[in-house]
């Protein structure tokens, strides 16, 4: 007779509340997307993406394609910092093309200045007041009325699709604000209405850009398997995600540049960000919160962050935590080694490795030495830190040893 195996608690209630958008997946779902505005019943779409993307036949040509008569305009102008002055700049061509829809088309930078577009066109304050709530508060108030929807078409693997929240800054140089400021809104009201997942489109983004965005969306997926806020829903959906993210990644890395990779990729980096983000919570936990302590004052790109840093947040982890590392080991495909949590970290540090990611802080253009007691203080404030598994009481001192240890 064998031991039954413990995924979890399996006698711990739980309630999952979740409204996610319509998934569309497949080789030219781009070229569906006037399928997918008649389904929801839009009829003037508003583009929104960076230059890059905006100036690149291969992705432009299929979105193109698949909007027909339905495409009102391309807004090419949006930015890693999401600007709420470009938001302004974009909300001013949404009415002059007269949509009644955004689809957001690049990586979470695009998607989240198309959330804020919406958000603002759907409130009656002058933008001197927006603007100077914002800096008062490091929020813009999502109002009542009805907000234009967003349909999303990913072409990064940061894993930004299907959420309630976006990120915004502002300064005085390019919207009405007194001072400089960087903050974000959350709302149930900002998830997408439709999430457009084209493994084609994916496969025309630079493989350096997929790489360094590869490892927060994997890390999605690690983080929502031990998050305080895990539930069976999502133990099944992260599960099969990072699963098909360490297959692809690994054999992306390698140069392997087959199909099967980026469907499989595709589909990972869709499943582990489904029921992650919800009007009662996120699972983003210490991972995502120490990514945010490199990355908010320092210039270091998110997935480097990440990249640096997870190996050594799951090492403190498991040295406090059980944080579900069976499961974990399972889901990255080493469920038969001796040690789970060892497995566990040496499969994320091969992830990253086989990326070509850096992985360590000096090789980053971020905090010194002298600077890890301010850069853990942040770590400690984060939001994200409210999600830390049962068992884990980090300190100031631990976030600077975690720090230390990744230099």
């Amino acid at each position: 007779m064998t031991d039954t195996p413990v995924l979890g608690d399996l006698d711990a209630p739980f309630r999952f509340e979740y409204d996610p958008a319509v998934l569309r997946y497949g080789p030219d779902a781009a070229r569906t997307l006037g399928a997918e505005l008649d389904a929801q019943g839009y009829d003037r779409a508003l583009v929104v993406c960076g230059a890059t993307v905006g100036e690149t036949p291969a992705v432009m040509a299929p979105v193109r394609d698949g909007l027909g008569d339905r495409l009102a305009g391309v807004f090419a102008e949006t930015t890693p910092a999401k600007r709420l002055g470009t938001a302004y700049d974009g909300l001013e061509r949404f009415h002059e093309a007269d949509a009644d829809c955004l689809v957001a088309v690049g990586g979470g930078s695009s998607l989240d200045v198309a959330k804020i577009i919406s958000v603002l066109a759907a409130t009656d304050r002058d933008p001197a007041a927006v603007g100077q709530a914002f800096v008062d508060s490091g929020t813009i108030a999502v109002p009542e009325a009805e907000l234009p929807p967003i349909i999303a078409v990913p072409t990064t693997l940061a894993g930004a699709d299907l959420s309630t929240v976006a990120g915004v800054t502002a300064a005085p140089d390019t919207c009405p604000v007194d001072e400089s400021a960087s903050g974000g809104i959350g709302d149930p009201k900002l998830m997408p209405e439709a999430v457009c997942y084209d493994p084609k489109l994916i496969a025309t983004t630079p493989r350096s850009v997929l790489a360094a965005s590869a490892m927060n969306g994997f890390d999605k997926g690690i983080e929502t398997i031990y998050a305080a806020t895990a539930t069976p829903i999502t133990d099944a959906t992260a599960s099969r995600g990072l699963s098909l993210l360490t297959d692809g990644l690994l054999a992306f890395g390698t140069g392997d540049d087959d199909p099967w990779v980026y469907q499989s990729i595709t589909q990972g980096i869709m499943l582990v960000q489904y029921g992650i983000s919800r009007a009662d919570g996120t699972t983003l936990s210490l991972i995502h919160a120490l990514g945010h302590g490199l990355t908010r004052t320092y210039e270091v790109q998110q997935g480097a962050a990440h990249a640096v840093i997870a190996p050594h947040a799951l090492s403190y982890l498991f040295e406090q935590a059980d944080g579900r590392r069976s499961l974990l080991a399972d889901a990255l495909g080493v469920g038969d080694a001796s040690d789970p949590g060892a497995a566990v970290v040496d499969r994320v540090s091969e992830v990253a490795t086989t990326l070509g990611l850096p992985t360590r802080l000096r090789d980053v253009d971020g905090p010194g030495q002298e600077e890890f007691p301010e850069v853990a203080d942040v770590v400690l404030e984060d939001a994200f830190m409210t999600n830390i598994p049962s068992g884990l009481e980090p300190t100031r001192e631990d976030i600077v040893d975690v720090l230390e240890s990744a230099w």
